[in-house]
């Protein structure tokens, strides 16, 4: 008899990824599809819902196509955080998504912060707001499209709209539901304090529940899209973030996660929720109670920027104008026959905005200091130094906060390059243990349904389903001549922080 299967589905930014996985972590056929952010004004970042349900269909059918469907046991999910989806009354979409890349709320987010005050939001919320969070987005939109404001009967955040798709019910969790700024990270729930503020009536929230409980079984018309057996439980499920530290092992205090991804990541999970009072890193709920018996971390810090694989992303498709699944791994080879700052090129990498620890979102992308004599393994090398120059920012945060990490876990799909796995070891000056599964984030989803099914043993998960590659150690000249060359890199913001500001209000 053949074992049961889990399947993860992960709704990232630019594809959504789907493995089906054995209780023990072995992953048994994977897949992904890509689908588009639409810009319809410059600081506006939309996805069509109905794009990811297709893409998840499409993908778990070519999934569960190599193996036999009735495996599955179980289903569970993961989403890119922040994200707006408005259905009416009769459940239909009102519009597209508003994604969290989106810039368009800078106004608002000025007003919640001088309404709530700066230190209470933080107090609540565990972090400020920023433009392309829910409560951000809302805002806009009550001022914005009154009208379509008032038609809305349900606020969903991007992965609950795919679970609502797939059970007929709506639910939200503790991990995703913080990163709407519309939940009391101490309490896990969504806050009467914000939501009166914001004027939402909460039962146009999902109720929150754990991310690892059941949320519904699969209902037969989305069980006849995905080719899966009716009445599939299906879990309640977490932010990708939250995932992506289960997915690493990264879920007890002290351990210290970057990912490279669409955006860029630090986490690091504590025991008690520990905000920043300058606000300068945000703090959510994880994927386990605090209550788990098991020493599992029940929030965690982030440090996070806007840009890290989008910029790599907008420089191919952009620049280079390369296609096909190779274009990173050329890109990769270029950029190693550039030395260690790039002959004098930086590149700062705030194509949306940025947040850790400038929270700005009209900072501007660029490169300084181009010349006649710079190629593209000089632009390349820019782009993946000033993207782990961003994310060294964040870990200083985190180190004034208390942070004393021994040592990286790193993940994503830039954790793939080996040039771009050393240029993190020699800017952070500590040793690397690079996930030898690039799709963290989906085996982070497929877990809680073992969890809730009880396929899966929640005190030893992290020894069977996790496996990291050679270790990288920092290169101590390289480590020293970046010490000097990140000053260049924050100095570059610094600078020409005024003139971000003068072109994104021009």
């Amino acid at each position: 008899m053949n074992d049961p299967l889990l399947l993860g589905v992960d709704l990232g930014t630019s594809s959504v990824k789907v493995i089906a996985v054995t209780p023990r972590g072995r992953i048994v056929a994977s897949g992904s599809a890509e689908y588009p952010i639409f810009h319809p004004q410059p600081t506006y970042s939309e996805q069509r819902p109905d794009d990811w349900w297709r893409a998840v269909c499409a993908t778990v059918r070519s999934v569960t196509g190599e193996l036999a469907a009735d495996r599955i046991a179980a289903i569970g999910l993961s989403g890119q955080m922040h994200g707006t989806v408005l259905l009416d009354e009769e459940n239909g979409l009102l519009g597209d998504a508003v994604i969290w890349p989106d810039r368009r709320s800078s106004r608002q987010v000025d007003e919640i912060t001088r309404r709530m005050g700066k230190a209470r939001l933080i107090e609540i919320a565990g972090s400020p707001v920023a433009t392309g969070f829910q409560a951000a987005t809302v805002a806009w939109l009550q001022e914005e499209e009154p009208d379509r404001w008032a038609r809305t009967a349900k606020i969903l955040l991007p992965k609950d709209y795919l679970r609502w798709r797939m059970t007929g019910r709506f639910a939200g969790d503790p991990s995703d539901g913080s990163g709407a700024l519309l939940l009391d990270v101490a309490a896990r729930d969504w806050s009467p304090v914000l939501l009166d503020a914001l004027a939402i009536d909460p039962r146009r929230l999902p109720p929150v529940q754990p991310s690892v409980s059941i949320a519904g079984e699969l209902q037969p018309d989305a069980a006849t899209a995905l080719g899966l057996p009716a009445g599939l439980p299906v879990m309640t499920g977490a932010a990708d973030t939250a995932c992506s530290a289960l997915g690493a092992g990264a879920v007890r205090p002290g351990t210290l996660l970057l990912t490279l991804s669409t955006g860029g990541q630090l986490v690091l999970p504590v025991a008690h929720p520990i905000v920043d009072p300058a606000g300068r890193i945000h703090t959510f709920c994880s994927a386990f109670e605090p209550d788990n018996g098991m020493g599992y971390a029940g929030w965690y810090q982030m440090g996070a920027i806007l840009s890290a694989g989008m910029a790599l992303r907008w420089l191919r498709d952009n620049v280079f104008v390369l296609s096909g699944g190779g274009a990173y791994t050329r890109m990769s080879a270029w950029a190693g026959e550039s030395p260690p700052g790039s002959n004098g090129l930086i590149f700062l990498p705030y194509l949306a905005g940025e947040r850790t620890p400038h929270m700005d979102p009209l900072a501007r992308g660029a490169f300084l200091g181009l010349t006649l004599s710079h190629g593209r393994s000089d632009m390349v090398r820019a782009v993946m130094e000033g993207v782990t120059f961003a994310l060294a920012n964040a870990l200083a945060v985190l180190t004034e906060l208390g942070a004393h990490p021994a040592e990286i876990v790193l993940a994503g799909g830039g954790a793939s390059s080996p040039l771009w796995r050393q240029i993190v070891a020699d800017v952070f000056g500590l040793p690397v243990r690079p996930l030898q599964v690039a799709e963290q984030s989906a085996v982070g989803a497929a877990l809680p349904a073992g969890l809730g099914a009880g396929l899966v043993e929640a005190a030893s998960f992290a020894d069977e389903w996790v496996s990291y590659g050679e270790v990288v150690q920092p290169n101590p000249a390289t480590q020293r001549f970046y010490a000097g060359w990140i000053e260049h890199f924050r100095a570059g913001y610094v600078n020409n922080r005024g003139l971000f500001a003068a072109l994104g209000r021009a």
